[in-house]
């Protein structure tokens, strides 16, 4: 019972290297879906196994255990080991919990901040255009009282000509049609409940990035044209201070590794396929899924037996 609700605890490892894999040998659409849906998948598992591996330390408290109308002590499994277990469950869950409570609190306050910053300013047709110096351009979320807008610093636009500004605006309008963040958002909640998902963040934002960069270069017909336009952005970022840390759900025209983008425009259009990577991930999440039910399962009828009922089945 215990090793199975352990198992989808160590599962999450497998991702990184299989996202690492995604990004490169699929559609950059498709590897978006596939990531994070399978990062979502494996923390939604994370949670519940850690929430059921703090119940045997739980109802070896004498007013738990009589609140659930035990009548003999729960048996799991070795006591000494369970119960070390589930101790250390309760403690991450809790910590966990704390964590995501904090920085999804920190972000929304990030967030907030920079569209504070450009709400005052006039826009025409969700564009946005900041007096700074600084080259920047991001794609800024609407919310339930805003529209989503397209940011562009006049730093920005001076570094680029005509065609790439054509370019830059619509690979950050791309990002908004294809409401990539709310892919980043869920990866990033994933992330803050296992390590080894936050591993995949990285892999999420270059996916997002890869699909815009694709949609621009279909829009205008020319991939070394939005190459250029993205490596030009890139390194005209690179010449001043940045404007700080944007909100994960802002993603920007420079985010990720600008060389394997400009790569991968310069070479023909990816191609529309299943890989097995894809197929790998959705056996790694089968099995987390299945292990977590049976082991809910099995719990279940554990507490059964301690409240001196017939196991059912």
């Amino acid at each position: 019972m215990i090793a199975l609700l352990l198992l989808p605890l160590a599962l999450p490892w497998l991702l990184p290297p299989l996202a690492r894999r995604a990004v490169t040998r699929v559609h950059p659409v498709a590897a978006l879906w596939a990531i994070t849906v399978s990062a979502v998948a494996l923390a939604i598992g994370v949670l519940a196994c850690l929430g059921a591996l703090l119940l045997p330390v739980a109802l070896a408290v004498p007013a738990l255990a009589a609140v659930a109308h035990l009548v003999e002590p729960l048996r799991a499994g070795p006591r000494v080991l369970v119960l070390v277990v589930s101790a250390v469950a309760a403690g991450t869950f809790v910590v966990t919990c704390g964590t995501l409570a904090r920085r999804i609190r920190s972000e929304l306050r990030r967030l907030g901040a920079v569209r504070g910053d450009v709400a005052h300013l006039p826009h025409a047709g969700g564009l946005c255009v900041v007096d700074d110096p600084r080259p920047d351009a991001y794609a800024l979320p609407g919310g339930l009282r805003g529209r989503a807008r397209i940011v562009v610093t006049t730093g920005m636009l001076r570094a680029l000509d005509a065609p790439e500004r054509e370019i830059l605006l619509t690979h950050e309008r791309a990002h908004l049609a294809g409401r990539h963040h709310l892919f980043l958002a869920a990866v990033q909640l994933a992330g803050w409940c296992h390590p080894a998902l936050a591993a995949v963040v990285p892999q999420v934002s270059f996916a997002a990035e890869r699909a815009a960069d694709e949609a621009a270069a279909r829009a205008t017909g020319d991939r070394k044209l939005a190459a250029r336009a993205v490596g030009r952005a890139a390194l005209a970022a690179t010449r001043g201070p940045g404007p700080g840390p944007l909100p994960v759900v802002a993603p920007g025209v420079v985010t990720g590794p600008v060389p394997a983008r400009v790569r991968a425009l310069l070479l023909q259009a990816p191609v529309r396929r299943v890989a097995p990577v894809l197929l790998a991930m959705g056996l790694t999440c089968s099995v987390a899924a299945a292990s977590s039910f049976s082991g809910a399962v099995l719990l279940h009828r554990g507490v059964e037996v301690a409240q001196g009922e017939a196991p059912s089945g």
